[in-house]
């Protein structure tokens, strides 16, 4: 791979940033390259949508290796909360704090408030470290998953997204001297809210094409035979159309693709797709539909035009 631009040289342009993501592996449709520029060049947020394995979350990641950033991420789930995401104070610290004063005799109530609400006493989670200055510039935000987390949360994130800053009651107000690059993702197990939305650019990511699919398998794996990158991304092409509950990513046709080439295989079979189908397929239900004539007819599909 390519060694990591300065930060500050931002893509001037919708090309130069789909030459920025190829240079890290990332083939983005031309869409997609529009509205994270655009993203980058406004300092608004990105919220991305789309199907769990679509390369959603890996933009982000491709951003800050290529802008040369920092990357802090924000895993979401049920019951995230603000000490867990934002921030907390160390108590165990502050306890001994008040301590050692009171042993010392003549305490001061008002000093030693504000002493134990020092920076030194605060525990920095990932939101408030995507605020801190850096020599590298501002860093690359990841909030993955947003749909898994409450909607108190998704509530809380508003002023972060407006204004990025932090209130902390004890503390103060801090706010971002350059506001970080933002990439939100969600799979949209339910819908996030219209107001958070409007705080940023939004893009679905779709299925790629077969063409751009074959160009990410031979991107990623360039060891591999023409012939059986075609048949893979065939097969998993034809998949999608099934009404699968989970249909394979890009992610997922990627694993297969390795699992294959680890398995020194030169051509789609039933007996090398049935053993591996586990790299492709997440739940068992949608793996014993794949059985008999239907896995048949898939791999005589896949193959018949190689």
């Amino acid at each position: 791979m390519s060694p990591p631009v300065s930060a500050a040289a931002l893509p001037t342009s919708v090309d130069a940033m789909l030459e920025l993501l190829s240079s890290r592996g990332y083939l983005a449709e031309r869409a997609l390259a529009t509205v994270t520029y655009l993203s980058l060049r406004m300092g608004r947020p990105l919220f991305l949508e789309g199907e769990a394995g679509v390369g959603k979350t890996e933009i982000a990641k491709v951003l800050s290796a290529a802008l040369g950033r920092k990357l802090i991420r924000l895993q979401c789930y049920e019951g995230l909360d603000v000490a867990s995401a934002v921030y907390e104070w160390n108590s165990a610290a502050q306890m001994i704090a008040i301590r050692l004063a009171e042993a010392g005799g003549d305490v001061d109530r008002d000093q030693l408030t504000s002493d134990i609400f020092a920076d030194r006493y605060l525990i920095k989670r990932p939101l408030l470290q995507a605020l801190e200055p850096d020599v590298a510039g501002a860093p690359v935000l990841l909030i993955d998953e947003l749909d898994r987390a409450d909607e108190a949360f998704e509530a809380y994130l508003l002023e972060i997204l407006s204004d990025f800053q932090v209130t902390i009651p004890e503390f103060g107000t801090v706010k971002a001297p350059h506001p970080p690059i933002v990439i939100i993702t969600s799979n949209r197990t339910r819908e996030i809210h219209d107001a958070l939305k409007r705080r940023c650019l939004y893009h679905w990511v779709d299925y790629p094409s077969a063409e751009r699919e074959l160009a990410i398998v031979k991107t990623r794996l360039p060891g591999i035979s023409q012939r059986l990158s075609q048949q893979i991304v065939r097969f998993v092409q034809a998949l999608r159309d099934q009404d699968f509950y989970k249909s394979p990513g890009v992610a997922e046709t990627l694993d297969w693709a390795t699992a294959l080439t680890e398995l020194d295989a030169r051509s789609l079979n039933a007996e090398v797709v049935g053993d591996t189908l586990g790299a492709l397929l997440k739940y068992q239900d949608d793996i014993t539909r794949m059985q008999g004539d239907q896995l048949q007819k898939a791999i005589k599909d896949a193959t018949s035009e190689t």
